[in-house]
């Protein structure tokens, strides 16, 4: 490969102002995609430099580069890593609520005369029709949309403020758009790709197998036998590490067990006040607590390398909250564990979560109220008495059926040739639920994860698309020896990977890959389906599309 201008650039760049010797793999080719102006989407693991990404490219391009990502603590953390360099052309300023007005037009003027090269802001900001056009004037180069699966209804983390970036980032000025993330399954990353109005994207996704990372899984008959197994971990493994559990009440509960054993342990929930959240994660990253129990709330965004290891004492919703879960332990490159305890009981507790459809009459009034004219989000929560996470949501899926659009200002309006309320109600309804069968099959997909018996690693990357050519061997399964290659299929695979197929009954859907005899398909209107290849072959089950 030719590399001749980009890459002595980079790396100039990333020993010079980042102290960096080399790049890692995965880096170069989005780093490039940057500076050639393209838009991006990058899939890199947790610890993997996907900061590195904007940050080294900014450094060479022209105005400056402006960040969104979805927490606060997140977005210091970065800036106090990019200013302890001590380089103009890598310090950062924020605007968030955290800054008074002072502090916001200060950012705002270091960026403006140059002092500042990086501009972290949140979509609520960019929402204020003054600020998006400050941001606008300072004729920024580049947006990098951080956690970018939040914007994904898919997404495990999914936030409906994030629903507008795609609109806001055109308010000001389209610059070229990198969207980073950990994880994400194919339909995430399309789900990526619609929702921020990508460009002909280059989707870069690298480095999925955690070599360092032992996956365990154990069975649980009942929760005295998974308190044991817990307690081995912790007894036998350094601190630190997280466990995550599936309800606030199980976090204190079991935070509380711990320390009556003479643990050295706290716990973190939503339901936390800001500042108990705060205090905790500082403790847990000051290695002032050995063993942060936690709801999946905890951990995005968290840098801190010396995590030993990772449990679950419920079974993941999905496969890609899971990886994320576990993609916190072993940042450092230093060996670390992932063990997963789990129940039969516990995919109830995940079809419970996934309740709750939302109300027609609800869908249908906001569908009414947005044909009164353009509004803000503000102004329909006034209207509809809607909360703010509701009325984001519910504006999605009105948006996803072509019944609302954001237009100008950031004021939510109805397209042309929209389906009137009832009908759009209907039609949301309607997509709510394909999107609920979809998350059930994901459910399916991790209880097939935990039962399986051939390489976990295979297992897992197969659901985000990704073929490996043998067993890991740094799984469970590997490690008992009962793990062997998989017998060569008389002829090919019936289909490629990531080919386009379709099903009599399931409709269209997209090969994601081959493990032994068994196929996975994710199907558009049903979710993912492990099929056995030869019953496929021999009766024709799949059609090329």
């Amino acid at each position: 490969m030719k590399l001749p201008v980009y890459g002595p650039r980079l790396r100039r760049v990333a020993r010079k102002y980042f102290g960096w010797p080399s790049l890692r793999p995965g880096q170069f080719k989005p780093m490039r995609a940057v500076l050639r102006r393209k838009d991006a989407l990058v899939v890199l693991p947790t610890g993997a430099g996907k900061s590195a990404i904007y940050q080294i490219p900014a450094v060479l391009l022209p105005g400056p580069t402006v960040v969104i990502s979805p927490l606060l603590a997140l977005q210091q953390d970065q800036i106090i890593a990019l200013n302890a360099l001590g380089h103009p052309e890598t310090r950062a300023v924020r605007v968030s609520s955290a800054e008074t007005p002072a502090q916001q037009r200060a950012a705002i003027e270091e960026i403006r005369s140059g002092r500042a090269e990086f501009l972290f802001i949140t979509p609520e900001q960019l929402s204020d029709p003054d600020r998006m056009a400050e941001v606008r004037a300072l004729k920024p180069g580049l947006v990098a949309v951080d956690e970018a699966h939040c914007i994904s209804a898919w997404g495990h983390d999914f936030r409906p403020d994030y629903l507008s970036i795609g609109h806001l980032i055109k308010g000001i000025g389209r610059p070229p758009v990198l969207a980073l993330t950990a994880t994400a399954s194919p339909p995430v990353r399309d789900d990526i790709i619609e929702r921020l109005q990508l460009r002909k994207p280059e989707v870069h996704v690298s480095g999925l197998d955690r070599r360092n990372l032992f996956l365990e899984v154990a069975y649980c008959p009942d929760e005295s036998y998974r308190t044991r197994k817990l307690h081995a971990l912790l007894d036998s493994t350094p601190s630190p590490g997280i466990i995550y559990v599936a309800t606030r009440r199980d976090a204190s509960d079991l935070s509380d067990s711990l320390v009556a054993a003479g643990y050295n342990a706290t716990f973190y929930h939503g339901g936390l006040n800001a500042s108990e959240r705060t205090a905790r994660h500082a403790d847990f990253t000051a290695d002032k607590v050995d063993i942060m129990v936690a709801t999946s709330a905890f951990g995005m965004g968290i840098d801190k390398p010396n995590i030993r290891w990772v449990a679950h004492v419920a079974l993941p919703g999905s496969p890609d909250a899971y990886f994320q879960e576990i993609g916190r332990a072993g940042r450092d490159s230093q060996d670390s564990r992932a063990l997963l305890l789990w129940r039969a009981e516990d995919e109830g507790i995940q079809r419970f979560f996934t309740g709750g459809a939302p109300d027609l009459v609800e869908i249908r009034e906001l569908a009414a109220a947005l044909r009164d004219g353009p509004q803000t989000k503000t102004a329909l929560k006034d209207k509809t008495g809607l909360g703010p996470r509701k009325l984001g949501s519910l504006l999605g899926l009105l948006e996803q059926v072509g019944a609302a659009r954001a237009g100008d200002r950031n004021k939510w309006t109805v397209p042309v040739f929209a389906p009137l309320p009832a009908a759009a109600a209907q039609a949301a309804l309607d997509e709510y639920e394909r999107l609920q069968a979809i998350e059930r099959s994901r459910t399916d997909m991790m209880r097939g994860f935990a039962e399986t018996q051939a390489c976990r690693t295979q297992a897992l990357l197969t659901y985000f698309g990704e073929q490996m050519k043998k067993p890991c061997g740094h799984c469970d399964n590997c490690a008992s020896g009962t793990v062997e290659p998989p017998p060569r299929r008389s002829g090919k695979d019936p289909f490629p990977v990531h080919s386009k197929v379709s099903h009599d009954e399931w409709g269209a859907g997209m090969v994601m890959g081959y493990e032994d005899d068994r196929m996975t398909v994710l199907f558009d209107e049903v979710g993912y389906k492990t099929l056995s290849v030869p019953v496929v072959t021999e009766n024709k089950l799949l059609t090329l599309v």
